[in-house]
């Protein structure tokens, strides 16, 4: 499996979201698509509604260490972009954050 990149520009979020499924739960929403790409992409979306820059950083920090660690339960497939939204209330500990990303990556039957 090949390194997985993270999405930056807006109209690479744009057309995930546009374009690609979502689940939901309480902590996040996981939208997905197939970029025809060898590889994964991942975005984090954190709102400002969530909390200050400190917060917001923690988050997206959180997600993304839970990802790497889980990449190839999250994603066995190669060629997907993947962009996780943070919801208000996320819990600030890297477990929740862990099963809340499985729970999503079974709802969309990854």
């Amino acid at each position: 499996m090949t390194h997985t990149v993270s999405l930056k520009k807006n109209n690479e979020f744009r057309r995930v979201y546009n374009s690609g499924s979502s689940a939901a739960n309480r902590q996040f929403v996981m939208y997905i698509r197939h970029n025809g790409l060898a590889q994964n992409r991942v975005g984090i979306s954190v709102s400002k509604k969530v909390g200050n820059s400190v917060v917001r950083s923690r988050v997206k920090r959180l997600v993304k260490e839970a990802y790497r660690l889980n990449e190839r339960v999250l994603s066995p497939k190669t060629g997907i972009d993947i962009v996780v939204v943070a919801r208000v209330g996320v819990p600030l500990t890297f477990f929740d954050v862990k099963k809340s990303l499985f729970h999503l990556a079974r709802k969309h039957n990854l």
